[in-house]
């Protein structure tokens, strides 16, 4: 555990969505760990989410889960503005919520196709757009992408990797176009992260884990720290910026 407050968080307030498992719930809390209080999003389990809650509170700090579908755009915008309400304010937004997707190009059903990019690529755009509302100078947002938003090394992932490669292109318009306010924008890429969704003994992990330049699984505290360096006060200058943390797999 770092020291409260190591990042400059300390009377912070950070929004993760998707917050209740994996990275997210690893970013929820060393956010808290390092001085914020936080809310976070969940779409299905709010036993999962409470239990990260719980954790955000015996540390010191204030914690809050909100349902929200990254899906509806109208839950999106409904969970910033509680959040703002709520906690009087909105320093760190990092957009996590992602759904996975995987098959031939000819396989891809419409539903799926939308669903993705509703909830990988609308839902980033639309949570900036609703914080940018609160975040002032020193505001932060990061966003989740994926190693293979910049190297594609095997078939079948054409609308995932579509739906990450969006937000490089986001990260960097804003980032140019928030820059005058005092607000970064940065997107981090995580490689095969030892997750629910993507467990380090599921049945793909070894053909994963072959392009791996460390020939490992990552943790998800791995991507954490990512996010609490590019959240503080450290990375007040890195503004734009792809920040991989993928054991190698893009080198």
């Amino acid at each position: 555990m770092t020291t409260n407050g190591a990042a400059g968080l300390d009377g912070k307030v950070a929004l993760v969505t998707g917050g209740s498992r994996g990275i997210g719930a690893a970013v929820a809390l060393r956010l808290a760990e390092d001085g914020a209080d936080v809310a976070l999003t969940y779409q299905g389990s709010a036993e999962r989410a409470e239990e990260v809650v719980a954790k955000i509170t015996a540390m010191g700090r204030t914690g809050w889960a909100v349902r929200a579908d990254s899906a509806d755009p109208e839950a999106v915008h409904a969970a910033v503005a509680a959040v703002a309400e709520r906690f009087g304010r909105l320093d760190v937004l990092v957009n996590n919520a992602g759904v996975g997707a995987g098959g031939a190009i000819e396989e891809v059903a419409i539903e799926e196709l939308d669903r993705v990019l509703e909830v990988n690529v609308r839902a980033p755009y639309l949570y900036a757009q609703a914080a940018v509302k609160h975040l002032t100078e020193g505001g932060r947002i990061v966003g989740i992408g994926s190693c293979i938003a910049q190297r594609v090394v095997f078939p079948g992932a054409a609308l995932y990797a579509t739906s990450k490669a969006a937000l490089i292109g986001l990260t960097k318009a804003l980032a140019r176009e928030l820059g005058p306010r005092g607000i970064t924008v940065n997107l981090v890429h995580p490689g095969p992260i030892d997750t629910d969704m993507n467990p380090a003994d599921g049945p793909s992990a070894d053909f994963q884990r072959g392009f791996v330049a460390l020939g490992r699984y990552g943790t998800a505290n791995e991507v954490a720290g990512a996010v609490s360096y590019l959240a503080g006060e450290d990375g007040r200058y890195v503004t734009g910026a792809e920040l991989s943390v993928d054991g190698g797999f893009a080198a």
